[in-house]
């Protein structure tokens, strides 16, 4: 998503940008109905802050009026991605790295050095092979990432094991480098069962059981 703001820096409005990697809700149609919509209506003081700066939490109040209390995950991805494209937005109007804008907002203006990340795939594909999954891993590998993550539990552990072997075999064998996600969807019995499995690999997990 891109929020394109009424502010002109180097002969150019400054827009806002937004990313969500998640495409299984249909968070266009909810923007289009009814969050953009809403946004867009606004008086535009109601979206400033006392300095006159853009205030995301008013942002967000506009964007769920008349909405129903508590959360479904296609609404929350819906406003999330808007919600990070005004972050965006906000710090660039302020002239700001986003991260040294949320330290300076919202925490001690001491913002960490580094933040531990990992570039997550691994997904299952009709005809993806053990090495088209060692070259997709690769590729985050290349351009700086030391951990990675992938999917397992869509097939068997077996097959699950034989993936995750060849995915530890590009990471010099280190088992602490890779994470598994089964997106929550293994009972307590299958969690425990690929738990002990994976044990002696050293791998990271996230997310196992409903």
């Amino acid at each position: 998503m891109a929020i394109e703001s009424d502010v002109i820096r180097d002969g150019k409005p400054v827009v806002g940008y937004g990313f969500n990697s998640n495409g299984r809700y249909s968070a266009g149609e909810i923007l289009r109905r009814r969050v953009l919509p809403r946004l867009l209506e606004a008086e535009p003081g109601s979206l400033l802050d006392e300095r006159g700066g853009l205030d995301h939490a008013k942002a967000w109040d506009v964007m769920m009026r008349n909405e129903k209390p508590g959360g479904h995950g296609e609404r929350s991805v819906a406003v999330g991605v808007v919600d990070l494209a005004l972050f965006d937005l906000a710090s660039k109007i302020e002239g700001m790295l986003l991260y040294r804008y949320l330290s300076e907002r919202y925490g001690d203006g001491q913002p960490d050095d580094s933040v531990f990340v990992y570039a997550a795939g691994g997904y299952y594909a009709p005809g993806k092979t053990l090495t088209d999954l060692q070259d997709e891993m690769r590729g985050f590998l290349d351009p700086g990432y030391d951990v990675v993550k992938m999917k397992i539990g869509g097939a068997d552990l077996a097959e699950d094991l034989r993936r995750i072997e060849a995915v530890i075999d590009v990471l010099d064998g280190d088992g602490s480098r890779l994470a598994v996600d089964v997106n929550g969807r293994f009972d307590l019995n299958t969690a425990l069962e690929y738990g002990r499995a994976i044990e002696p690999y050293g791998t990271g997990s996230s997310r196992w059981s409903r």
